[in-house]
């Protein structure tokens, strides 16, 4: 064990960090203050953590609601189309590729990850550790080579297998990935990706035979669902239990370079609550009180990221966070699991052009200049979520529009307009309109592999436009 420094005196190394000595009279206020600043600090990792834990066992891989794809730790799960509407396990969904998903714990076993050979089908399989930052590079803009990955753990030493193509080393042991495979809106493009999601799969590593395994995604099982009490995302963080949970979760996770001291302040106070009934019924109701004030407000796009013009917003270090807590406690809660910036860059509103909340009572267009549409090299797309930042079912079972949809028509200047609205737009308009729900409700602009007008923000998003 480490020598720690004694209190007082400076620490020499990190390791020798240390918290408020043990016994130290903590009052309520600083009990509070330092539970409050947990709560923020370890939200988004709480959060994984349960998600993980609701598919832990599941006999084998299938779909959760029928509609999610979900399995067992150390495999995952695909579906063979776009998501469903119904799906509430996670906000903010797309419909432009189709999803897999799948937790690892590395700490039991590498697992094997098998990349097809897409050709120019655009893909990205994101590497998530338990922070929700991504690592490793899987998907068309790296040129990945197909075949079999394999994926470790941070403190893995064994042997890497003849036959495997790449090794992807974890920061953490639990990591979440999630393949999203592109599919365009035609029945050709749906029954093309067949055969190469049948290729998509993850295993431990002793099933590694070195030759690439298919399995049939269509007739996977379906699970029940998590209970929920119908308002929006699986509540995943529940506050009268987060500071139970706090101290597995950061057993888990090791401190990043400079969290030392971080850890070692919330640890100090844990362990007090630990021995004192009256310092964890202070956190339980810190705990209560900053979902509702300081985590709720994080929902709302308008709090999430910074501003890019015209009423947009977007965080620029999507699945970057290191230690930007407000950033990834922000995405966490209101669309979680981004990808990295250099994968997909996230823009999003609440507002229309004059700043007033969009609404389905009302009717808006979003019109992109010729040549402006979102400049990327992989694909966009412009979604529309309901006030939990959902899907809400409509009539033409359409949610977004962009490079996957065949059918839209351009104006005669070269420009784009979009139609946002419950009711049609007109039949001539209809290719180009997305119904809105009648509440109010939320548009997301997704850039698969964003070009630099993108991401040195010198590409402005258009604004959105109320026409009555």
């Amino acid at each position: 064990m480490a020598a720690q420094a004694q209190p007082g005196s400076p620490a020499k190394s990190a390791a020798e960090i240390m918290g408020t000595p043990p016994g130290t009279v903590m009052t309520k206020e600083y009990v509070a203050t330092v539970g409050r600043f947990a709560y923020l600090w370890g939200w988004t990792l709480v959060n994984n953590y349960n998600r993980s834990l609701a598919v832990k066992d599941l006999p084998e891989p299938g779909r959760i609601g029928g509609v999610i794809p979900g399995s067992p730790h150390n495999q995952v799960s695909m579906l063979t189309d776009y998501i469903d509407s119904a799906e509430n396990f996670v906000t903010c969904p797309n419909q432009d590729t189709v999803y897999g998903a799948g937790f690892m714990e590395l700490d039991k076993t590498p697992v094997v990850i098998q990349v097809p050979n897409f050709g120019k089908r655009f893909y990205t399989y994101q590497l998530s550790d338990a922070r929700t930052d991504s690592f490793g590079q899987i998907g068309t803009q790296y040129g990945t080579k197909p075949g079999l990955h394999l994926l470790v753990g941070p403190d893995w030493k064994g042997k890497v297998p003849a036959g495997i193509v790449a090794v992807h080393r974890s920061p953490t042991n639990l990591v979440a990935i999630f393949p999203r495979i592109f599919q365009d809106d035609t029945p050709e493009d749906k029954a093309a990706i067949q055969p190469l999601l049948s290729q998509v799969m993850v295993y431990p590593l002793s099933e590694f035979t070195g030759k690439m395994k298919t399995k049939d995604w269509k007739i996977t099982p379906s699970f029940p669902p998590p209970t929920t009490d119908g308002k929006g995302e699986v509540k995943w963080v529940i506050p009268e239990k987060y500071f139970d949970e706090l101290p597995l979760v950061m057993k888990m996770v090791p401190p990043l370079p400079g969290e030392e001291a971080v850890y070692r302040t919330i640890e100090s106070v844990l362990d007090a609550a630990a021995k004192d009934p009256q310092i964890k019924a202070t956190l339980t109701e810190t705990a209560v009180a900053a979902e509702a004030d300081l985590i709720s407000p994080l929902f709302e796009f308008r709090n999430n990221g910074r501003p890019v013009g015209n009423g947009w917003t977007s965080p620029p270090n999507g699945a970057r966070w290191g230690t930007d807590y407000l950033s990834r406690t922000a995405s966490a809660k209101s669309n979680m699991y981004d990808n990295a910036p250099q994968e997909t860059r996230y823009i999003y509103t609440d507002f229309d052009s004059t700043g007033q909340r969009l609404n389905g009572a009302n009717r808006y267009t979003v019109t992109f200049a010729k040549g402006q549409t979102p400049p990327v090299n992989g694909f966009w797309s412009l979604t529309v979520y309901n006030k939990e930042h959902l899907f809400e079912a409509n009539k033409l079972n359409r949610f977004s529009l962009g490079t996957k949809s065949k059918s839209l028509k351009y104006n005669a200047d070269g420009s784009l307009t979009l139609y946002f609205q419950s009711d049609s737009p007109g039949e001539d308009k209809e290719s180009n309109w997305v119904p809105a729900p009648k509440d109010v409700f939320s548009l997301y602009i997704r850039a698969y592999w964003p070009q630099a007008a993108i991401t040195d923000g010198s590409w402005t998003p258009p604004p959105v436009a109320r026409v009555n």
